[in-house]
């Protein structure tokens, strides 16, 4: 059973930056499409960032693009999501995901194209 551990999260000031990690526990990365989720109070699930393994296509969310890069180190199966100009609403719990193919979920990072979660970082971004 592929396990997945996020870190990186913490409380930061509008402006600045963060980086996100998500170890897997077992060699997916290879395989596996994956993608950075994240979840406000009171608000659904949505996707921030993903890259599909079946086309090599990233999505970015339009309200983090510019600002979030998604990247993979699969020599450490470890996925990586660095955040700059965080803002205040950018407050919330990220999670990553991992799945195998083929989903068109995966593409559009949709929440129901992954199989596999970890269980969330808290980012606060508050001055």
């Amino acid at each position: 059973q592929l396990q997945l551990v996020e870190s990186g999260g913490g409380l930061v000031q509008p402006g600045g930056s963060l980086k996100l990690s998500c170890a897997a526990s077992t060699r997916t990365l290879d395989y596996y499409s994956v993608g950075w989720f994240r979840q406000a109070p009171g608000k659904e699930r949505e996707g921030v960032s993903c890259f599909s393994i079946s086309d090599g296509s990233t999505y970015y969310a339009d309200s983090v693009k510019g600002r979030f890069t998604i990247s993979r180190d699969n020599a450490k199966n470890t996925v990586y999501l660095q955040m700059n100009n965080l803002k205040a609403e950018d407050t919330a719990v990220y999670y990553c995901a991992q799945s195998p193919p083929p989903s068109i979920f995966q593409r559009t990072c949709d929440r129901r194209g992954f199989d596999y979660w970890g269980q969330g970082t808290q980012v606060t971004v508050s001055s």
